[in-house]
């Protein structure tokens, strides 16, 4: 019997499906680069955090709301805080899937998106994750509100954290 989100010709193809925390999630694919190993044999926990980094980036930029448009507006979001459960580790070669979601913010200053690394071939979850961030005038450094374009691409990408 197949999983409720479970595709057939994942399990034909010996990929197993995904199962997200969430729905909907943005998804940025990630392949493990020789430069991504450390002494250990796995990928290093510092280069965990740069996936998240550009799977976070992605994302805005998908939501119109890219390094050019945080320029034009004076405005950015930092990070201020990254929460990471390291569940399992990932190699040389694999085939990655990071998903994001926001899911809080005040509409004023703070916003948090939640992360889930998944290796596809076994639908083993590698890493989870919570990143807050908050809104700062790029000008100054100082926290500052969202505009009103913030509000509007960001605040159309909230999804429903309680499932």
């Amino acid at each position: 019997m197949l999983h409720p989100f479970e595709n057939p010709d994942e399990r034909l193809s010996g990929r197993q499906s995904v199962n997200w925390d969430l729905q909907n999630p943005f998804i940025e694919n990630v392949q493990v680069q020789p430069e991504d190993i450390d002494e250990l044999g796995h990928a290093n926990n510092a280069v965990y955090v740069q996936w998240l980094e550009r799977c976070a980036w992605q994302h805005s930029k998908s939501l119109g709301l890219g390094l050019p448009e945080y320029q034009q507006l004076n405005r950015a979001m930092v990070v201020m805080r990254h929460e990471i459960d390291y569940l399992a580790a990932a190699y040389e070669g694999e085939e990655l899937q990071m998903a994001t979601w926001i899911v809080s913010w005040d509409s004023k200053l703070r916003m948090t998106r939640r992360f889930q690394l998944v290796r596809p071939a076994d639908g083993v979850t590698l890493l989870r994750a919570a990143t807050t961030f908050a809104c700062v005038e790029l000008s100054s450094g100082r926290p500052r509100r969202m505009p009103v374009e913030f509000i509007e691409g960001y605040g159309r990408a909230i999804v429903d954290s309680s499932e």
